[in-house]
């Protein structure tokens, strides 16, 4: 329950005032030991804090994907094993693992926030699991999203096909790796803003993703901004803070 709704249940009756301080006991925030859950992060910002998956064990995902889904309607976790997957669902049946994006969601609320869509746009199809993991984040977080694959420089006619449905959009994320030329392309195209997710695909000269990195933020094209390497659920999280300020 949150901090709202747990206050209009005292006001109407429904919740005993103890019960309602023994919830609140855990606010701001929870401590799990190995964990302090901030609750209140959706108060703030908009959006619940989000798991992130590397460097936990299999029962700290899931028990923080937990306790983060007793007081939040919508749960995300990002780069989850298939163990820690297939831990969480075991809890929450409902929530769903979309492997190419290494992403567990719990979307028990799916109104549209913001009045825009958001395009999410890759060079190649090396590219798609970090698409894919910008393209749920927005979904899960409200914003209307196209996905648009294999369009890079090395023929442009492709996006030229595609370059009317991507215009349309409120914000355009372009993920793209090697040399990360395609987002300078887009963002010479379109009149939204754009941003660039390098990926760290590439051979060897392409270090990882630093030669993509570099090329996004050396960008002669006004109005790109650009994220980490491979950083498509920070993109998505900026791109859904954007479409939200064009109104719900």
């Amino acid at each position: 329950m949150d901090l709202k709704a747990l206050l209009e249940a005292v006001r109407e009756g429904k919740t005993p005032v103890d019960e309602a301080l023994d919830v609140l006991k855990h606010l701001p925030y929870e401590n799990l030991g190995f964990a302090r859950l901030d609750h209140h992060r959706r108060i703030r910002t908009g959006f619940p804090e989000v798991v992130y998956g590397p460097g936990k064990t299999v029962e700290q995902v899931a028990e923080i994907f937990e306790k983060l889904a007793g007081r939040n309607a919508n749960v995300l976790a990002t780069r989850v094993s298939p163990e820690a997957a297939a831990a969480v669902r075991a809890r929450f049946p409902d929530a769903e693992h979309d492997e190419v994006a290494r992403l567990v969601m719990l979307w028990r609320d799916r109104a549209t926030r913001g009045r825009g869509k958001i395009a999410v746009v890759t060079a190649g199809t090396s590219d798609i699991p970090v698409a894919r993991e910008a393209a749920q984040t927005a979904r899960v977080m409200g914003s209307a999203v196209d996905e648009t694959f294999d369009v890079g420089v090395a023929g442009l006619h492709r996006l030229v096909d595609v370059l009317p449905q991507i215009s349309s959009a409120a914000v355009v994320i372009v993920v793209a790796g090697m040399e990360g030329a395609l987002a300078s392309v887009v963002g010479g195209l379109v009149a939204a803003p754009v941003i660039a997710v390098p990926t760290s695909v590439g051979y060897g000269a392409s270090l990882g993703g630093i030669a993509a990195l570099l090329a996004m933020l050396n960008s002669c094209a006004s109005g790109v901004t650009v994220v980490n390497i491979d950083n498509g659920f920070g993109a998505a999280y900026a791109a859904s803070l954007i479409n939200r300020s064009h109104g719900e």
